[in-house]
């Protein structure tokens, strides 16, 4: 097949792409016929096109500027924004934003200004539905083209996917990517945490929960309780605003046709290119490669450790049941999911901890974990760096604590059974951070979440109950916000601390524990208010003399 130009482009690419003529009001009149016009106001102002691309503008795209390209033997195809103004749409519950007191209705704005900032030009997101702007906009982007530059923001919460309004345009939205073929024209904000997006089996009934359980999103469940100037919050939506800014500079792939004995030419890589046209070095993924492991050799590895070896950084590795006789190193951001009923999917190891987790990012799922002891002190789980999204997991251990968090590991536990540890069921020490939530603790040998030397995690809506000592234990220099926990039946006290521990305890219930609720004493102290002391064994306090003042007490429930 003959090429033509630096580009290796076949002839017929370019004569197609080179007919379509310049369909944007291009001060060069049109008469460009898609090759770059020095003084064409449409043209990203190049006199010429980068170097082994030639110029053209399709007929589905009016006001866009495009380049094409050969990438070994295919046609490539990379779209810029021109005339066109950037838009997107927030797919939202009003009630979530009215309980919330309109903080979603900021978040809208000060994000559609980070992405002026960013892009150099305004950014409307269009909010109300009931807004005639909203109905204007959404017939001529959505319902009347498929080529204009617009996006669909979701604020996924529980009432977002019972509302028949948001599973509408999302559901549009879906197909409009089909069309388009694309996938990155939906962005999921993770705003309230949804049994319906994080429970497996409700999630596989709902194919729409399904779909968008997929995707990455931007995790906002912690941040929307902070101040929209906390550095935290302002870096978060200018990622967010970046990762949206660059939705415009997509690079497409052209199929063409197939070579002479029916082989078909190869599809080149996704491939940012700035408006300047220089390449950027990394390939963009819209969905994660996926490895799938079954111990059945019907997938692609046989062990896990086999795909965590094989997987790159980013890619996704779902694990079907089984059981898997394995201890594993994450040492590399990566996403693990198992597939099915979590009992069913069983990694278990002796003499090591099942899950090391030593790298900055990564995510695991749906996957019990079960430690069998050793002659060393082992955990379940081990976070010794980084932040571990660990979710829905089963986890015990016959050696140390179920999860150690460590060494200024900052993870969220959501959702996850921690049960039957020989030691602790959470032990967050060394400057240990994170966020533990919604989590069942239970039946430990020592106390359910032990906090000390200097450690500092966030617990909240945990149920940790019946453990064989206190239910929390915050000792030698620990720290810790506990909020709306239930600490319940457990041996000992709730919650003892000593030692110079110091946590904050707010809204708990701490009741039917065999000894105290609270007990503090040997140094230590803190802020305790707002807390159900009542039903304990031995009443609601036992403070030692002398520690008193440096124990904060108010509006405590303690009959």
């Amino acid at each position: 097949m003959a090429l033509c130009g630096s580009g290796g482009l076949p002839v017929w690419a370019v004569d197609h792409l080179l007919m379509l003529g310049c369909r944007s009001r291009h001060r060069c009149g049109g008469q460009c016929r898609g090759v770059a016009v020095s003084g064409c106001c449409h043209c990203h102002d190049h006199a010429t096109p980068p170097a082994g691309r030639r110029r053209v503008v399709p007929p589905t795209a009016p006001g866009w500027v495009t380049y094409a390209r050969g990438v070994d033997g295919a046609i490539v195809v990379e779209t810029f924004m021109d005339s066109l103004e950037p838009a997107a749409f927030l797919s939202y519950v009003r009630a979530d934003d009215q309980h919330e007191g309109g903080l979603i209705s900021q978040f809208r704005k000060r994000l559609s200004a980070e992405v002026r900032m960013q892009i150099g030009q305004d950014f409307p997101i269009f909010q109300d539905r009931s807004d005639i702007a909203w109905g204007q906009n959404w017939q001529a982007r959505i319902d009347e083209t498929l080529d204009t530059v617009t996006l669909l923001i979701l604020v996924m919460t529980p009432s977002f996917f019972t509302s028949a309004a948001c599973r509408q345009e999302v559901t549009r939205f879906l197909e409009r990517e089909r069309q388009l073929d694309r996938g990155d024209l939906i962005l999921p904000v993770y705003y309230v945490s949804a049994p319906r997006l994080d429970d497996a089996v409700l999630r596989e009934v709902d194919p729409l929960a399904t779909a968008l359980f997929a995707r990455q999103y931007a995790d906002w469940r912690e941040m929307r309780f902070e101040p929209f100037t906390a550095p935290v919050v302002r870096k978060a939506l200018a990622h967010l605003a970046s990762q949206m800014g660059e939705t415009f500079w997509r690079a497409h792939t052209v199929a063409g046709p197939r070579e002479p004995g029916g082989v078909a030419i190869p599809t080149a890589d996704t491939t940012e290119v700035p408006r300047g046209g220089t390449e950027r070095a990394s390939a963009v993924k819209q969905e994660p490669p996926t490895h799938v492991v079954d111990p059945l050799h019907r997938g692609d590895f046989p062990t896990i450790t086999a795909a965590i070896q094989a997987a790159c950084p980013g890619d996704r590795i779902v694990v079907r049941p089984g059981l898997y006789q394995e201890n594993l190193v994450l040492d590399k951001p990566l996403e693990i999911i198992g597939q099915g009923a979590v009992e069913e999917i069983i990694v278990q190891a002796q003499d090591a901890s099942v899950l090391l987790f030593k790298t900055n990012m990564g995510r695991v799922t749906n996957l019990m974990f079960r430690q069998l002891g050793g002659k060393k002190v082992w955990y379940g789980v081990d976070i010794e760096q980084g932040r571990l999204e660990l979710e829905g997991c089963h986890i015990t251990s016959r050696s140390g604590a179920c999860v150690g968090i460590h060494n200024g590991a900052d993870p969220r536990l959501r959702r996850n059974q921690i049960y039957d540890g020989k030691q602790n069921g959470i032990l967050v020490h060394n400057d240990g951070l994170g966020i533990l939530e919604d989590n069942d603790i239970t039946g430990n040998t020592l106390a359910g979440v032990e906090i000390k030397t200097g450690g500092n995690p966030t617990l909240r809506r945990n149920l940790i109950h019946d453990g064989k000592q206190a239910g929390v234990f915050v000792l030698d220099n620990g720290l810790g916000t506990l909020e709306d926990n239930d600490i319940t039946g457990n041996t000992k006290a709730g919650v003892v601390i000593m030692r110079e521990g110091n946590p904050i305890l707010r809204r708990n219930r701490i009741n039917y524990n065999r000894y105290e609720a609270v007990r503090i004493h040997d140094g230590g102290s803190g802020m305790i208010e707002d807390n159900d002391l009542s039903e304990n064994a031995r009443g609601a306090w036992d403070v030692a003399e002398g520690i008193r003042d440096k124990v904060r007490c108010v509006r405590n429930k303690e009959g």
